[in-house]
């Protein structure tokens, strides 16, 4: 089950700063060929703790896009993505 069918956003501040706060679900973050982290929570604020460098993982993998799915049941819909995807930079599933 991947993300819902949807045209991916450029891996920006300003694409992140656009969301509404408080939007729960799951996102990914890609770039061309590989899913590099599949996360949970407030989709904006976790967002922006990535972009901001909250992991090294993430940031030395300079992703290009990413993508979201809101869902009241993000925490089952993360273990799918991440089984599915196997992003590099998800240690665990869940």
């Amino acid at each position: 089950m991947p993300f819902p069918e949807q045209s991916p956003r450029e891996y920006t501040r300003a694409n992140i700063e656009a969301l509404n706060p408080n939007q729960n679900g799951c996102y990914g973050i890609y770039k061309q060929g590989e899913w590099i982290y599949v996360g949970k929570g407030d989709i904006r604020s976790r967002m922006l703790d990535h972009f901001n460098g909250d992991n090294a993982c993430i940031s030395g993998k300079r992703p290009t896009y990413w993508v979201s799915a809101v869902s009241a049941n993000y925490d089952e819909l993360e273990k799918q993505l991440i089984r599915e995807l196997s992003p590099s930079c998800n240690k665990r599933v869940g």
